[in-house]
């Protein structure tokens, strides 16, 4: 399990060659590097196994004017991403996602209005990165960088990863219920246990990626779509049963993929492994053998929007106790807007933060 590391500027080391690229397209590096140091702040850093550092991210709250080339942003209170910067040698979309991930929970929480950074045209994986999750170019400095800026007053319901972490209210369709056995549960969502530590659960997180594909093998179809929403419910073996099997997470359906329907095999072995990539738990021998094996596959990919925590997890007790929970298979559970709230609120999470009107 990938973990970032929360860590005084004073701590990290300012002649790491990882910082080599930021000093020659930064002239004044070395004397912000030692500013913040003095200055006692924080950023998330990821190390190798021989303790080079290959990923590095930098947050700031602001409230000041933004000067472009043709005009300003007004003064107002945004997040800015500081230093967002992953080694030339790691190519790992996830690593990316996970690291603006966190930048995206920081905004959600915040008061701060919009979210933005710099970057320069050469930087082309990251500004894809940036436009997937509904960054729009605003304008360029001085410096010749782009200004990505993301607001609260207009957020793009069009795709779930231009929206998030924020769910549409007048784009809810419905609420499924994935049920997953507790050792592979703890495996892709390893955050959503975890004692209440912001900074632990953000640094797991970025770690291991915000985009999670679930391998379903139901007994028939599935009537999931794109656009909905999703509990995990974490399937214990422990007893008693009915406070430790709980809904951990939610998160958005991105895409849904059949791979075999009534023994019909839809795509190959090959295209199956390509799919699920490096964003399941289980290792090729598994998966061939659930290939071989199941009747239905079908894959879910999830943006995994937010987590109740340790202590707040909503247990099947209380969901029969508040009749949200029904005789039906788990997979058939279809939950409405109003339903979807209550459970939300019984996990304690900030509604305010997460349903977005406007």
């Amino acid at each position: 399990m990938i973990k970032f590391l929360y860590k005084s500027f004073s701590q990290i080391n300012l002649n790491d060659s990882f910082f080599d690229s930021l000093r020659n397209d930064y002239q004044e590096f070395n004397n912000w590097f030692s500013k913040k140091s003095l200055a006692h702040e924080n950023a998330f850093v990821l190390y190798n196994d021989e303790s080079k550092i290959i990923a590095f991210l930098y947050l700031k709250s602001e409230n000041e004017t933004i000067p472009l080339t043709n005009s300003n942003l007004p003064i107002g209170n945004r997040i800015k991403i500081g230093t967002f910067k992953i080694d030339n040698t790691i190519r790992n979309l996830r690593l990316g996602e996970g690291m603006l991930g966190i930048a995206l929970w920081k905004w959600q929480k915040d008061d701060s209005i919009e979210i933005y950074t710099t970057v320069f045209e050469k930087h082309n994986e990251l500004i894809n990165l940036l436009e997937r999750f509904g960054f729009l170019n605003v304008g360029v400095n001085s410096r010749g960088e782009r200004i990505y800026l993301k607001t609260k007053k207009k957020i793009d319901f069009s795709e779930a990863y231009k929206s998030f972490p924020f769910i549409g209210k007048s784009v809810f369709q419905n609420c499924r219920l994935i049920p997953i056995e507790q050792e592979y549960h703890d495996q892709l969502f390893p955050y959503s246990e975890l004692a209440n530590n912001k900074y632990d659960v953000e640094s797991i997180t970025a770690g291991n990626g915000i985009t999670k594909i679930y391998i379903a093998t139901p007994s028939s179809t599935l009537d999931f779509h794109k656009g909905d929403q999703a509990f995990i419910y974490r399937k214990s073996n422990i007893p008693p049963k009915k406070y430790k099997s709980v809904i951990t997470s939610f998160c958005t359906i991105s895409k849904i993929i059949q791979i075999k329907i009534n023994w019909k095999i839809l795509k190959t072995f090959k295209d199956f492994l390509n799919i699920v990539g490096n964003k399941t738990v289980y290792p090729k021998e598994e998966l061939e053998e659930i290939f071989k094996s199941q009747k239905n596959i079908i894959l879910i990919e999830l943006i995994y929007n937010g987590y109740f925590g340790a202590g707040n997890n909503v247990n099947w007790d209380t969901l029969v106790t508040n009749n949200l929970w029904w005789e039906d298979y788990p997979y058939l559970f279809k939950y409405d807007l109003n339903q979807f709230i209550e459970i939300l609120k019984l996990g304690k999470v900030n509604i305010n933060q997460i349903i977005y009107e406007k």
